[in-house]
């Protein structure tokens, strides 16, 4: 199966990745340290590669841009696992 799109969450050392097919399917999962990044992408035909936007994100866009890959970045979203039990004013 040939990956087109790639899920990148970021983290100080470990990365979790997981790969998509044309169909949106899910084709695999992985988890690599800071030091495969690189390999790991080199080794990937061009692809779409979306990640949350946070400090480190903008390094990894222009890595993964010279690598040929096409780079998405989210904005961070509220109520995501680490802030879900924090309260939230009600407008």
């Amino acid at each position: 199966m040939k990956i087109t799109t790639i899920g990148l969450d970021l983290a100080k050392s470990v990365f979790h990745i997981v790969g998509f097919d044309g169909r949106h399917n899910e084709v695999g999962k992985r988890m690599l340290r800071r030091a495969q990044m690189r390999e790991y992408f080199t080794q990937l035909d061009g692809c779409v590669v979306a990640m949350e936007a946070c400090a480190g994100a903008h390094y990894w866009v222009r890595e993964l841009e010279k690598l040929g890959h096409t780079v998405k970045l989210i904005p961070p979203q509220p109520g995501r696992v680490g802030t879900m039990f924090v309260p939230t004013r009600n407008k």
